[in-house]
């Protein structure tokens, strides 16, 4: 009976230590040029970002284009989530979407292509 106390202590303190020292994660942040138009793209974009697995936090700002992430670069960069973003319809400073995708958009979503 004691062997399996001390057996039970021993593993509740190793899962204990374990958690205590478990590394968290290092998030990185990075900003970059989306083209959209409205409130629709805003949300569109957004959830096609945080969809990117290592993705925490993902802004996009109506007025200026400017998208702000927040991401764990063990998981995920930049480039998967400028290509989550583009394959939906929108360009980004890298990446373009296919016209086929483009001209699928809402009306109100069709911004200026270069």
């Amino acid at each position: 009976m004691k062997i399996i106390k001390l057996l039970t202590l021993l593993a509740c303190f190793t899962l204990v230590c374990l958690t205590t020292f478990a590394q968290k994660p290092k998030w990185e942040k990075e900003n970059f040029q989306v083209s959209g138009n409205c409130d629709m793209c805003k949300t569109k974009i957004e959830k096609a970002a945080t969809g990117v697995e290592g993705v925490k936090t993902a802004k996009w700002n109506v007025v200026n284009g400017k998208m702000k992430v927040k991401f764990n670069p063990a998981i995920t960069n930049t480039d998967n989530i400028q290509q989550a973003i583009a394959i939906i319809g929108y360009d980004t400073e890298k990446y373009k979407a296919t016209d086929e995708v483009y001209n699928n958009l809402h009306h109100c979503c069709k911004y200026e292509r270069e």
